[in-house]
């Protein structure tokens, strides 16, 4: 039971990264071309590369993940509008940080075999 917990909390991190990844990548077609918009992208890349490692095994995605998030959730708290897409987009960070936080905490304090 334990492991499934860890596993479904790996997986919702993973899915909310390639999610807001893909969004983030997804509004190049969308916003007018600028300096802003590719680095939104070049982040999305980011996260897809994180979600994609959070749906295997590897610890050090965990941290990545969390230093990842934590900091753009931090960077853009500040700058984010009202808009429910971007109010979002920062709640979709903090959630992805904690459950990458949780999922290491477990993992580093499971006993092995």
């Amino acid at each position: 039971m334990y492991d499934r917990a860890i596993t479904e909390l790996r997986n919702l991190a993973a899915v909310l990264a390639c999610l807001s990844g893909a969004s983030q990548i997804g509004a190049l077609w969308v916003n007018t071309l600028n300096l802003e918009t590719v680095l939104g992208a070049l982040l999305g890349t980011v996260y897809l590369f994180v979600g994609i490692g959070l749906f295997g095994q590897s610890r050090f995605v965990l941290f990545v993940a969390i230093i990842v998030c934590s900091a753009n959730a931090f960077y853009s708290i500040d700058t984010v509008s009202s808009a429910a897409l971007g109010l979002a987009r920062l709640l979709a960070d903090f959630v992805i940080a904690l459950a990458s936080a949780a999922v290491l905490w477990a993992v580093r304090h499971r006993p092995s075999l």
